[in-house]
C-alpha cells in the first residue's frame, strides 16, 4: 500500500471514465428486484423452518447424545474459513505489494463481512436453548475455548467491516454527484456515508494511515480465529481430532474455500455488471496461481493429517480412517480430495484453465468440497467414540441431516448471499479512487 496519495487523479479525466464505468450498475433494478425477491421467500421458508426447531428442540434434527455436531457445526467452520480471504488479499498480498489485487481487495472485504457476519448465527442455530446466549458473555470464563471463539470472531468480523468501510468513504465522496439515476434515499445513504469528505491531502494521509493500522492487526486476529476454531476440536480426546497441526491445517484450507469465493464473486460481478476492462483475465490468471499454491499447501496438510494414523493404525485411529478410506464416508471422501483438490491443482498448472468461466467451475467445484470437508471432519469422529454404543436406538447410530437442518443450513448461505448482493449493488465493488490514482501515472487502461 502506498504510503501517499497523489491527488491529481481527482482533475483527471480517467476518474470520470472510470468512476462513470463502476457506478452504471449501482442502484435499484428489476433483475435487482426480482433477485432479492427470490431469496426472500426462500429465506422466508428457512425462517419457518427454524421456527418448527426453536418450538420443538433440536430433536426435530438427526443430532442425538453420540453425534451433537452435526451439519450446523459443519457450516459455521465453512464460514469462518470463508470469511479469511479478506485477511488473504487485503493484508498479506496488499502490503507485500502486489498491485493486482486492487479491484478485487473490495470482492474479498465483502465476503469476509458476509461470512463472518452470518457465523454466529450458525452458531444459534446450533443451540437448544438460543435464549440462553447472553449468559455466554455474563458467565463465560476465559478457560473455555467457545469464549475465545466468539471473542476472535467478533473482533475479526469489526476489523473486516473497518476494512471494508473506510475505503469506500473516498468513494461514496466520488460518487455522490454521478448516481442521479438511483434512488433519492441511496442518495442519501451516501452522503451521510461519506462522512463530509473532502480529498485533502490530510485526509488520504489519516485514512492510509488507519487502513495500514488494521491491514496488520487483521493478520493476527484472522490467524486466531480459525486456529482458536481447529483447538475446539484439537483439545477433545477423539479420533480424527486428537492432532497438533489442526491450526495450520484449518488455515490453509480457509485460504482455499476463501479465494475460490473471491472467483465465484468476480465472475458474476465481472459479467452481470459488465467490468471486464477492471476484473480482467490477468486478475483471473493471477487468482488460479494463488489458488493453485494454497491448494498445495494444503494437500500437504492433508497427507500429513491423514498418513501418519494410518501408518500407526491405532484402534480408534484405525476405524475412523477406515470409515473414511474404504467405509461409510468414502465417497464423500474421495469425491473432497479429487474434486476439490488434486483434480482442481493439476488443471489450474495450465493456463488454458485459468480463465474466467473454467475458474468459475473450477471454484465451484472447490467450495463445495470445502463444505464437505468440514463435514467430515465434524461427523465421523463423532460416530465411533471410545465408549461402546449399548441399549440406544438404532436411530442414534447414525447421523443423517433432517430437513429441517438443512433448511436452516440453506437460509444461513442465503442471508450471506443477501449481503453479498446488497454491498455488490448498491455501493462501489470496485475501489474508483484506488483505481483512478493508478491510472494517473499510467497511460494505459487495464487490457485483458
Amino acid at each position: 500500500m502506498a504510503s501517499e496519495v497523489n491527488t491529481d487523479f481527482l482533475h483527471n479525466k480517467k476518474l470520470d471514465s472510470i468512476a462513470a464505468d463502476i457506478l452504471r450498475p449501482v442502484g435499484i433494478t428489476q433483475g435487482f428486484v426480482v433477485w432479492m425477491g427470490f431469496l426472500g421467500v426462500s429465506l422466508l421458508g428457512c425462517i419457518y423452518a427454524y421456527y418448527i426447531q426453536f418450538d420443538k428442540g433440536l430433536i426435530v434434527t438427526g443430532l442425538r447424545d453420540y453425534i451433537s455436531w452435526g451439519m450446523y457445526i459443519a457450516n459455521f467452520v465453512f464460514f469462518v474459513a470463508t470469511s479469511l480471504v479478506g485477511m488473504l488479499i487485503s493484508s498479506i498480498l496488499g502490503l507485500i505489494g502486489f498491485k493486482w489485487v486492487k479491484p478485487i481487495a473490495r470482492i474479498a472485504e465483502i465476503i469476509a463481512v458476509a461470512f463472518a457476519a452470518i457465523a454466529g448465527l450458525v452458531i444459534v442455530s446450533d443451540m437448544g436453548r438460543p435464549e440462553r446466549l447472553p449468559y455466554v458473555f455474563m458467565y463465560g470464563r476465559i478457560q473455555s475455548p467457545i469464549i475465545w471463539d466468539v471473542t476472535v470472531v467478533t473482533t475479526y468480523m469489526v476489523i473486516s467491516a473497518l476494512l471494508y468501510f473506510l475505503p469506500l468513504i473516498p468513494d461514496l465522496a466520488i460518487s455522490k454527484g454521478r448516481i442521479g439515476h438511483t434512488p433519492k434515499w441511496l442518495q442519501s445513504t451516501y452522503e451521510i456515508l461519506s462522512v463530509n469528505w473532502q480529498h485533502t491531502p490530510q485526509q488520504y494521509k489519516i485514512l492510509l494511515k488507519a487502513m495500514r493500522i488494521l491491514l496488520i492487526l487483521i493478520i493476527p486476529t484472522a490467524f486466531a480465529i480459525h486456529t482458536v476454531t481447529s483447538w475446539l476440536f484439537a483439545v477433545t480426546l477423539r479420533p480424527g481430532w486428537d492432532s497438533t497441526i489442526f491450526g495450520p491445517y484449518f488455515l490453509t484450507g480457509a485460504f482455499v474455500a476463501g479465494s475460490a469465493a473471491v472467483v465465484i464473486v468476480m465472475y458474476f460481478v465481472r459479467t452481470n455488471y459488465k467490468l471486464e476492462k477492471y476484473l480482467t483475465h490477468h486478475h483471473f490468471d493471477m487468482m488460479g496461481k494463488l489458488l493453485v499454491l494454497v491448494s498445495i499447501i494444503y494437500l500437504y496438510f492433508n497427507i500429513n493429517e491423514y498418513l501418519l494414523p494410518a501408518f500407526k493404525m491405532k484402534t480408534a485411529e484405525a476405524v475412523h480412517i477406515h470409515d473414511l478410506f474404504v467405509g461409510e464416508y468414502a465417497f464423500m471422501f474421495w469425491c473432497v480430495q479429487l474434486l476439490g483438490l488434486i483434480i482442481p491443482i493439476i488443471l489450474l498448472l495450465f493456463k488454458v484453465f485459468r480463465k474466467p468461466f473454467s475458474m468459475l467451475v473450477i471454484s465451484i467445484f472447490v467450495l463445495v468440497a470445502a463444505w464437505f470437508k468440514r463435514y467430515l471432519i465434524v461427523v465421523p469422529t463423532q460416530d465411533h467414540p471410545f465408549l461402546p454404543k449399548q441399549f440406544v436406538p438404532d436411530a442414534w447410530m447414525v447421523y443423517h441431516p433432517t430437513v429441517i437442518e438443512t433448511a436452516i443450513t440453506v437460509g444461513t448461505l442465503l442471508l450471506v448471499i443477501i449481503i453479498i448482493t446488497i454491498l455488490v449493488k448498491l455501493f462501489p465493488v470496485i475501489p474508483i479512487w484506488e483505481m483512478a490514482e493508478e491510472q494517473t501515472g499510467n497511460d494505459e487502461s487495464p487490457q485483458d
